[in-house]
């Protein structure tokens, strides 16, 4: 296509539709991948970024968008550069256990739970998505300064989209303007598209926490695929393992990738000022003299994390931040996904999940058009199907999600307890825990029916991982290259670090 190509939506079916999207994050790529995956052929991706290579630190796939990513084919190269998940710990600021919860495969979900180096899932749909897409399909320094919709003789509309690169603000070399019949907002938490949509909106909105995040490869601990959380909602401390085990042929000693992740409240609850706090570049390493005193008699045993904090090399830190939930996503034929739609507290692992989910059932709304006069009402029943869903979670998260929990404990029992069931009931544990799980529609029963309604959907398509990722016989590996943990910038208008996405003017959210 050229620089200003349309298509001729009129004559065409739907499948057809030149399709934009902003932004090659995970939500992007998802979306790219799954509309191809049911005919559509027309994609193009937009990425502000000059480059995407491989950078971040932990980041969680929930089971119910794990599905959608095995029925795309990427189950093996999951499994190749990822962690099955096998429980989720619960502690106090002291070290007592509070709750174990199995994850995944683990707690009887037919697909497993992942923990996974965020640069490494992005790095394996950006291959997904050139090899089934074409290389031409992500295009580079395309960052969007604005949008008009665009009236058709035939009563419906296209998104004129106005590209530049954002280092020069001069119009961008191959697309400096394209005339959508779709277009898709995944530009992350501080979205031109959103800003644009709506003005008065304002930065996003700052919870008073700061995240310290950090990752180092150490011995296994616990079960080796094991999570912990513990402290309460003002001071947490989160750790789990991003990469399998590995051996030393000559000592025999196992180490794996750890992340970290330590939050601290710095600012008042009800404090009203919920603007962000700036600094000049979040990307630079910060002492660890800023948090680490608040941790040092955090020692559990199986993890010490004085130690932890002081063997890792750079530590970065991130304000925690949400939007609050606005009441529309879809303007004609334009809409939003992911952290562009719903940004939320990392609470729960549920952000990048959310954004593959979207992904799912934007879809499922656009295969129900019989043509291009019915893409506004497809959007619209998209809108129904996620706004309200996503809009709870941000809600539940800013209550805590499951991480409630340990703060109920924490109100209880200050100065710790020798006996969890003296200060809560099992049944009210496991009951805040289902009811999360409920919000964010990963129940057992609920997403095991739709694994086996989709089971070999895969290889009836076709769908493979990318080569990238495999060797003979189908095993999956890790290609060289993919292991850097260097801060870049990233794919969605915004700075990325340890699965964290900051914007570039110092606002973000965290996906721990």
């Amino acid at each position: 296509m050229t620089s200003n190509e349309t298509t001729n939506g009129s004559h065409q079916g739907i499948k057809d539709a030149n399709i934009a999207i902003v932004g090659a994050g995970v939500g992007g790529l998802v979306t790219a991948l799954h509309l191809h995956a049911h005919g559509f052929h027309n994609i193009r991706l937009f990425e502000a970024a000059t480059k995407v290579t491989s950078l971040g630190v932990g980041i969680n796939v929930q089971p119910h968008a794990v599905l959608i990513l095995r029925d795309l084919g990427l189950l093996p190269a999951l499994q190749s550069t990822g962690v099955e998940t096998r429980e989720l710990n619960y502690y106090d600021q002291y070290g007592n256990s509070i709750l174990s919860e199995p994850r995944g495969k683990f707690a009887g979900y037919k697909v497993p739970q992942f923990s996974i180096h965020r640069g490494h899932l992005q790095i394996l749909l950006l291959e997904a998505v050139k090899e089934r897409l074409g290389e031409a399909s992500v295009l580079l320094n395309h960052s969007l300064e604005t949008f008009e919709h665009i009236p058709t003789k035939d009563g419906t509309e296209k998104v004129r989209l106005h590209f530049i690169q954002r280092k020069t603000g001069s119009p961008a070399t191959l697309v400096p303007h394209l005339e959508a019949d779709i277009a898709i907002a995944a530009d992350g938490i501080n979205s031109t598209i959103r800003r644009l949509l709506y003005p008065s909106e304002g930065p996003a909105n700052f919870s008073g926490r700061i995240l310290w995040r950090g990752c180092l490869e150490r011995e296994p601990y616990l079960t080796g695929a094991s999570m912990i959380w513990s402290g309460h909602a003002n001071q947490k401390f989160i750790a789990y393992p991003i990469g399998p085990v590995t051996t030393d042929p000559a000592t025999g000693e196992q180490t794996t990738l750890v992340n970290w992740i330590a939050e601290l409240r710095v600012r008042d609850e009800d404090d009203p000022d919920t603007t962000p706090p700036e600094k000049p570049d979040w990307t630079v390493s910060v002492p660890k003299e800023k948090f680490a005193s608040e941790f040092e008699k955090w020692t559990f045993g199986f993890l010490n994390v004085p130690e932890l904090i002081g063997k890792t090399e750079r530590v970065y830190e991130f304000p925690m931040c949400d939007r609050t939930p606005v009441s529309r996503w879809s303007f004609g034929s334009l809409t939003m996904v992911g952290d562009a739609a719903h940004p939320m507290f990392p609470i729960g692992s549920n952000g990048a999940s959310q954004a593959i989910l979207d992904a799912a059932a934007l879809t499922g709304c656009l295969l129900c058009c019989e043509d291009f006069a019915g893409v506004e009402a497809a959007l619209q029943v998209y809108e129904r199907e996620r706004l309200p869903a996503t809009s709870r979670i941000v809600m539940a998260n800013r209550g805590n999600g499951p991480d409630h929990v340990m703060q109920v404990v924490h109100e209880r029992a200050p100065e710790g307890f020798r006996d969890v069931e003296e200060v809560i009931s099992r049944e009210e544990l496991e009951g805040i825990g289902a009811g999360y799980k409920k919000v964010a529609g990963f129940e057992v029963e609920r997403v095991n029916r739709m694994a086996g309604e989709s089971e070999g959907v895969a290889e009836r398509k076709g769908l493979v991982s990318p080569r990238a990722w495999m060797v003979g016989g189908g095993e999956a590996m890790v290609p060289n290259g993919v292991h850097s943990a260097a801060v870049t910038e990233s794919e969605e208008h915004v700075v990325q670090m340890g699965g964290l996405k900051i914007g570039i003017n110092g606002t973000g959210v965290a996906d721990p």
